[in-house]
Formats: C-alpha cells, structure tokens, sequence
C-alpha cells in the first residue's frame, strides 16, 4: 500500500511593482492621454470637440460627451486591474474599482459608442468598425464579470485582458493615424484626386480597424501561448 505525500503549498510572495516595468509606463501614457483628450469636453461646447460633430444631429455632442466621460473611467480604471501587485495586496480594492470599470464604464461607453458611431462623418468604413468594436467590448467585459461571479476565475482573467485591451485601443488607434497619414500622403494628388474627404476616411478606416484588431490578436496570441509554456515547463 503506497502512500501519497501531499507537499506543503509555499506562499509566494507579491511580485515587485519593478517586475512589471511595464504598469509605470501604462499609467503614465493612460493619465497623459486623458488630461489631453477630456478637458474639451468638460466645457461642453462642441466647438472645442476633438471629434467632428455632425451637423443637424444635436444629439451627437451629448452622447459623444458620455462616452468620453464614461470611457475615461474604464482607461483610468483598467490601470490598476491589470496590475498584478495591486490586485494581490488589495483584493477588495480590486473589485470595487473592477465594478466600477464594468458598470461605470465600459459598458456605458460601450452602448454610446454605437450612437456616436452611426453619426460620426469618418466614412462607412470606420463606422462598421466602431460598430463591431463596442460590441465586442461590451461581450468581452460582461463574459469576464460573468466568469468573476461565477468564480471562474480563469475565465474571469482572460476574459478580462480582451475586454483591457480594447479599452486601450482608443489610444493605440492614435498610433496608426499619423502613421497612414505619412504613407498615404503622396497618393493624395493622385489616388485620391486631392480630395481631403476620402484621403480622411481612408486614414480613419484603417486606424480604427488595425487600432482594436491588432491589439486584441496580440492578446490572444498570449493567451495561446501561456498554456503551452506552462506545459513545457512541467516537463
């Protein structure tokens, strides 16, 4: 008859914020990115929106006004449910602010951005991509809350990092704009016949798609790639 000894679990401790060198450089991009793109809209004048507003849609300025509202909770927030210290010293911290990224901001944002996204004048191209990022945005978030009240909390983690990053595509779009800017501009006299309309809604329709897809395929790739790693590992 064998014996099976159980081997005591070792407590491992919190890692080092410095192990995460990452989280300094997020916090910094995410607070710089809000303190230039919020205060025009804290004066509530659409002249001074950073977005066109349409014209004859009065209702555009407000519902672009809570989404950035709203999506400036979920940026600011996601900072600190993404940081693994955080979230190991300060368990219940963890889970107000994550109600907060959930239900005072993603999801809020999310539904306005479906709004502003019909009435924004970028073209049918990043219209559909709008469209298709809210909604996966508000899937990803509530399937994490989900597994979180079901205590999934595998689940819960991915879930979560899918719906983090597309929070943050907001501000990795901004990456691809001046990007398609610099590479398209020489065809502006020709492809597009000087014609700023379409040369803009070409640079926007790329941005926003590569701005969300490319991140959340990156995601993914991780995501993939942990489980395989571990196994190795265990070898």
């Amino acid at each position: 008859m064998s014996t099976v000894v159980q081997r005591p679990e070792v407590e491992r401790p919190p890692v080092r914020w410095w192990r995460r060198p990452w989280v300094g450089p997020l916090a910094l991009v995410a607070v710089m990115f809000v303190v230039y793109s919020l205060p025009p809209y804290l004066s509530l004048d659409p002249a001074l929106s950073r977005v066109p507003v349409s014209e004859g849609m009065e209702v555009h300025y407000p519902l672009l006004v809570g989404h950035v509202l709203f999506g400036t909770v979920a940026i600011l927030s996601c900072c600190f449910q993404v940081w693994p210290a955080f979230r190991a010293r300060y368990p219940r911290a963890h889970r107000l602010i994550g109600r907060a990224y959930v239900f005072a901001g993603v999801l809020p944002a999310a539904v306005l951005a479906v709004a502003v996204a019909v009435f924004a004048p970028f073209g049918p191209v990043a219209v559909a991509s709008n469209l298709t990022l809210a909604t996966v945005w508000f899937g990803c978030t509530v399937a994490g809350w989900r597994a979180g009240r079901a205590r999934r909390f595998g689940d819960h983690r991915k879930w979560m990092l899918r719906s983090f990053v597309l929070t943050i595509s907001t501000m990795t779009n901004r990456v691809w704009s001046p990007l398609w800017a610099i590479l398209l501009a020489p065809q502006l006299p020709t492809t597009y016949g000087g014609n700023m309309t379409y040369f803009i809604s070409t640079i926007a329709g790329l941005s926003t798609w590569l701005g969300w897809v490319v991140p959340l395929l990156v995601c993914q790739w991780w995501l993939d790639r942990r489980p395989r790693r571990a196994r190795g590992a265990t070898r």
